[in-house]
């Protein structure tokens, strides 16, 4: 097995102020992998240095040891992201949990609270939900992220981190939990979200996940919007990527001003290059509040590119190890 990344090994302490437990958790050397099993099943067979073998525990055995897992509410329907084969679905989602659990890593869920992607340009309302009022899709919320989290508990899988919603900067479950105005209706959704996971997976970290990574005025406004309304919470999430989030500089910057102001550790779960200098950011935030990194589609040759179009590793993975 090749040298696993020091820091990935290095315990932190963290107490989840509403369970009141200890959590050992590890320094964070993450990549989302939610694309594999459509990989897998158009046949692409993964290999590093010629040896084939299974993606996961490739990526493990190159340093990483946390996976993160994207999660729709169902892709099947008209407006669902796999109308087909229901990729990332509950379904699916067991069986990509057990083989991490299997692969001896940690579990990073990934809620979109959609059929379809969520980001800042669209959160779109699950088409059952549609007809909903805001109170019926708050009940909804909370009564989703139970069904999913009971059913991982139940297979001895539960996540040992959960975002409770995906790049919400501008708000999700669009009319309702949009910012444009006020945050209140966001903020009500995303407690039924936090209450679910602190009574079904009462050992797992909550994430607020926002695409922010260079922007500090506007992540100041976010956070200081959790705190105004009452949302309870663990870990800031960033993502980063340059045409969107602002320079390297600029991550710099906003990280470190986030994690002072408001003593919360910090993870930038989606990048997709600078992997190094990320790392050397995240990895040197003060008070040891730097929690991590994850690579976005690790699998993918167009977004990760740890793996080329056969499914070989390339020698991007190295990096890694060092």
């Amino acid at each position: 097995m090749k040298r696993v990344v020091c820091m990935a090994i290095a315990l932190v302490m963290f107490v989840a102020a509403e369970a009141q437990v200890t959590i050992e958790k590890p320094y964070a050397v993450g990549a989302d992998i939610s694309w594999l099993q459509s990989q897998e099943d158009d046949g692409t067979v993964f290999s590093d240095g010629g040896v084939e073998g299974d993606a996961m525990e490739i990526l493990r055995d190159n340093g990483f040891n946390y996976i993160r897992l994207r999660l729709f509410v169902n892709p099947r329907s008209e407006l669902g992201y796999s109308r087909r084969e229901g990729y990332c679905d509950l379904e699916h989602t067991l069986t990509m949990a057990k083989r991490i659990k299997d692969a001896g890593m940690y579990f990073l869920l990934d809620f979109h609270y959609s059929d379809n992607w969520a980001d800042p340009q669209k959160q779109i309302m699950p088409q059952a939900w549609q007809t909903f009022s805001y109170d019926e899709v708050c009940a909804a919320v909370y009564e989703h992220t139970k069904e999913v989290l009971v059913a991982l508990e139940s297979q001895g899988t539960a996540p040992d981190m959960v975002q409770v919603g995906n790049e919400v900067s501008n708000g999700m479950l669009w009319p309702y939990g949009s910012v444009r105005h006020s945050f209140e209706g966001l903020c009500g959704l995303l407690k039924e979200g936090v209450r679910a996971v602190r009574e079904y997976a009462p050992s797992a970290e909550v994430m607020l996940h926002v695409a922010l990574g260079g922007q500090a005025e506007e992540s100041e406004r976010f956070f200081d919007a959790m705190a105004e309304y009452g949302v309870e919470y663990d870990i800031i999430g960033q993502s980063y990527y340059p045409e969107w989030h602002g320079t390297l500089e600029e991550l710099e910057v906003n990280t470190n001003a986030l994690v002072r102001k408001y003593n919360k550790p910090l993870i930038v779960v989606e990048y997709r290059d600078h992997y190094l200098d990320i790392e050397r950011i995240v990895s040197s935030l003060p008070d040891g509040l730097g929690r991590g990194t994850f690579i976005w589609e690790a699998t993918s040759p167009h977004w990760g590119k740890l793996f080329d179009e056969t499914g070989a590793a390339t020698p991007a993975l190295d990096a890694y190890n060092r």
